[in-house]
């Protein structure tokens, strides 16, 4: 019998009846012949609740124990599903991270997946038959024998992992949205829903501001060529909609030059005045704000006339600013800039799609485009299958429908 894997996010299971639900769109795969493991995040605002918790005892907590508090969230909906699904008749049982062994890496609260061992799971279908109903979000650190937790939205990447553990056929990822659509409904309305996505170009939407899967679950599904859909938990369990596959390239018969406009707010562009122009200088910047794990984005350097100076600018997680300026102000004397200056009103809008490889223009015709309607571009940056501007937050949405429309993705 084939295996799939189904994630069912923190709004599919945030009540009983979501949860009974959830159970109904099991049943169906269960009816159809597969082998199914269930992926769960904790019920929507629990985790939230859990972190509270956590800073309220303490502000300078152990990430240790707070990974002990923050994964209880996904226990909880695991048990209840399994008794929900047995109550349908339905063999189940719930798992836990550290039973499958899904092992992690010791960032405790943003752990990384090191390896899964899926020959439990395998077995566990084989004599038993029973649907696995796993605790997502969560691992265990071997050598220390510690719970540890993924990080935001790391049940997704949970669910990847195991598919690629157990050769699973594929991997259903079941959310609030019934698919990836070209840009943000709520701006566009026009937007589409896209019936197949290359990985790489999930991976560029996910990183540039697409909420609709984690950026490490698209590249585990990319690494281990994973087949994954995005579907909707509020379908009609009886007849649900396709949603969006992702898969490799070759896979999809006809590519559009643009498949998608993403967008994300949480950026802050820091800006560093005549810096010296000498070699270290750039390392002297940055290797201090990446031993903090602070993410650098954007980076756009400018000599002066006189050759001896230079000025930086950057961009970092709208979170991450005031540290950022506070490293930055502490080694002052160390780098030598002028001043230092700020904005956390920016956005990052960016335009994804593998046919940018083979059609030259494509950037010019969107930085026209967006001149034409009076956006001044504070930054660029590009790769072989997008581009990004910063520009200011309150030209968001005129720049998205501004450049949907360009490439014609309002078009059916």
């Amino acid at each position: 019998m084939a295996t799939l894997v189904m994630k069912f996010g923190g709004t599919s299971v945030a009540t009983l009846d979501r949860i009974r639900n959830v159970a109904r769109h099991v049943k169906r795969e269960v009816d159809a012949g597969y082998h199914v493991a269930v992926v769960v995040s904790a019920m929507s605002g629990k985790t939230n609740e859990l972190v509270g918790w956590c800073k309220d005892a303490s502000a300078l907590h152990d990430m240790r124990e707070y990974d002990a508090v923050v994964a209880s969230g996904e226990q909880v909906t695991s048990g209840l599903l399994a008794i929900v699904l047995q109550n349908m008749g339905i063999a189940a049982r719930s798992w836990q991270g550290w039973q499958i062994p899904i092992r992690t890496d010791d960032a405790h609260g943003s752990a990384r997946i090191v390896g899964v061992d899926g020959t439990a799971l395998t077995d566990h279908f084989v004599r038993l038959n029973e649907v696995a109903v796993i605790a997502g979000f969560q691992g265990i650190h071997e050598p220390t024998g510690r719970l540890a937790t993924l990080g935001r939205g790391g049940s997704d990447t949970s669910a990847v992992a195991i598919a690629a553990a157990i050769n699973a056929e594929r991997c259903d990822i079941y959310t609030d949205v019934d698919g990836v659509y070209t840009t943000d409904p709520r701006i566009v309305p026009k937007a589409q829903r896209l019936e197949k996505v290359a990985f790489e170009e999930m991976l560029e939407m996910a990183s540039m501001g697409a909420k609709v899967l984690q950026v490490r679950s698209v590249e585990l599904a990319m690494v281990h060529r994973v087949p994954t859909y995005v579907r909707s938990s509020f379908d009609d369990p009886d007849s649900p909609q396709p949603g969006t596959l992702i898969c490799g390239e070759e896979d999809i018969l006809e590519q559009q030059i643009i498949t998608g406009i993403a967008y994300s707010k949480d950026e802050a562009q820091i800006t560093l005045r005549r810096v010296a122009d000498k070699p270290g200088v750039a390392a002297a910047i940055f290797v201090p704000l990446a031993d903090a794990n602070i993410n650098v984005d954007m980076i756009i350097q400018v000599v002066s006339d006189d050759t001896t100076a230079t000025d930086i600018t950057f961009t970092v997680p709208t979170a991450d600013f005031d540290r950022a300026k506070t490293i930055l102000e502490g080694i002052h004397d160390q780098i030598g800039y002028a001043s230092l200056q700020g904005a956390t009103d920016v956005v990052k809008v960016s335009a994804i799609g593998v046919g940018m490889r083979s059609h030259a223009g494509v950037a010019a015709k969107a930085f026209k485009a967006l001149a034409d309607k009076g956006i001044n571009i504070r930054a660029i940056t590009t790769s072989e299958i997008k581009f990004s501007v910063l520009i200011d937050q309150a030209y968001t949405e005129l720049a998205v429908r501004t450049l949907h429309s360009l490439y014609g993705l309002d078009k059916p």
